[in-house]
């Protein structure tokens, strides 16, 4: 496809580097000449230094011709003017990025009366995803698949786990139920394990369960973690507003630190339920004195990748508390497993997946979609979802049976209310929601798991 976007930020150098991956034709623009540059020099993808908002900049991008224009800049009323603009001159889709709380009350109607296609909140996104990790302690991150019936865990294996040198074909029988472990990280080796595989202390695995089941593995592992009940936020950005309300709607007592009195002052006002403590957050006695040791959940969200890593890790030094750490540049992934921190949240990976799911869904055929897509272990492996609207060479037949490519699991199948965890037996219909994990990329359609 052809693609555009507006916008050479950080988000926008990690769609190019995705999109452009996947074979697509990529047009970026923007004012700074050295992003244009920067980006045109490391990967395959066209450069037009100008404004998005201009007509006569996107002509010269090929908006007429363009299947899907994303913009990303700075400027959330920027974001939806190029949007609207692209509209009315090349009839392509639109993605905007909008950040401002106050449009979050809005974006149905800016959806519907502006004409986008899609609209992201990346803070918003964040805040989501950090609230429902915190639902289960024990895990590192959570994807969630078939409208919520089904979630992907990744978790930590520790020394005292029960996985812990434990054979995966035994897991059944020391568990006394059936769940099913798609992938697993190493180090930098990401692996579909098979049943002879036997997880090691450091392992990041990760179980394909419901919300009831997950809780029982957990426990039956050695996890005990309980409901999160207090967290203390460090930064008061739009992302701890966005996660205070969703913490305090949940009943979790929230504390928030900031150094600015300003936005200690605004965040009184708009979370009056909430502990609003102006101080240094990355003063340890501040912290304590703030009750870090008793805490549950700690969630580091200053502006600075080296201290939200460093306040990681304190917090796990310090306390038991669930700790999460906002990253916006660092990509390290193996090496912050490494240093054992506890969870990474990297908001531009949240936003690309959103968008990548998006651009698959409209490069896929009729029959097939992708419902849902997440990058796992940076892009190494993916868990997708589609939906099957046709029968293909995938359907009525035992998955057994099937000529899967290599390194594929078939992790669920949702067939109307009717939730599936499946064997070799059981076969793919028509209408049925299927979730795989995979080490291949670039997946449209649920036949491309075929050789």
């Amino acid at each position: 496809m052809n693609i555009i976007i507006v916008g050479c930020g950080k988000v926008g150098h990690t769609l190019t580097e995705q999109l452009g991956g996947e074979k697509h034709d990529i047009v970026v623009v923007d004012l700074n000449p050295d992003k244009v540059h920067q980006i045109t020099d490391e990967f395959d993808a066209q450069g037009i230094v100008g404004n998005g908002v201009s007509y006569q900049t996107l002509q010269e991008a090929g908006v007429e011709e363009a299947d899907l224009l994303i913009a990303v800049t700075g400027s959330d009323e920027q974001n939806l003017l190029c949007c609207c603009i692209a509209r009315q001159a090349g009839h392509c889709k639109t993605i905007a990025r909008v950040r401002n709380p106050i449009y979050n009350e809005e974006i149905s109607f800016l959806r519907d009366k502006l004409g986008l296609d899609l609209i992201i909140n990346p803070e918003l996104i964040t805040a989501d995803e950090i609230a429902h990790i915190f639902q289960f302690p024990s895990a590192v991150k959570i994807d969630t698949f078939s409208k919520g019936r089904v979630e992907l865990i990744h978790f930590r294996v520790t020394g005292d786990c029960l996985l812990n040198g434990t054979e995966l074909i035994n897991l059944k029988n020391i568990l006394g139920f059936n769940v099913l472990i798609p992938l697993v990280t190493r180090g930098d080796e990401v692996i579909i394990p098979r049943g002879n595989f036997v997880f090691q202390e450091g392992d990041v695995a990760s179980v394909v369960t419901t919300s009831r089941t997950a809780s029982m593995f957990f426990r039956k592992i050695g996890f005990t973690s309980g409901r999160t009940r207090t967290a203390m936020l460090v930064g008061g950005g739009t992302i701890s507003y966005y996660l205070a309300k969703r913490l305090l709607a949940a009943g979790i007592n929230t504390k928030i630190i900031d150094i600015n009195p300003k936005v200690c002052a605004e965040l009184s006002e708009k979370l009056p339920e909430a502990t609003i403590i102006e101080g240094d957050g990355t003063d340890e006695k501040l912290l304590l004195q703030e009750g870090l040791a008793s805490a549950d959940g700690f969630v580091a969200l200053t502006g600075f990748d080296e201290e939200n890593i460093l306040l990681g890790l304190l917090a796990k030094r310090l306390s038991k508390a669930k700790s999460v750490s906002k990253i916006n540049r660092i990509n390290f992934n193996s090496l912050l497993n490494e240093m054992k921190v506890d969870t990474t949240i990297f908001p531009r990976l949240l936003t690309a997946d959103i968008i990548l799911k998006y651009v698959r869904s409209m490069n896929a055929s009729l029959g097939s979609n992708v419902e849902n897509l997440y990058r796992l272990e940076d892009g190494r492996a993916e868990a997708l979802e589609f939906l099957v609207n046709e029968a293909s060479g995938v359907t009525n037949t035992p998955i057994a049976q099937l000529k899967l490519k290599k390194d594929i699991n078939v992790c669920s199948i949702l067939r109307g209310d009717n939730l599936i965890f499946p064997t070799g037996s059981d076969e793919i219909k028509i209408g049925d929601r299927v979730v795989i994990v995979v080490k291949h990329q670039g997946m449209n359609d649920i036949s491309d798991i075929l050789q």
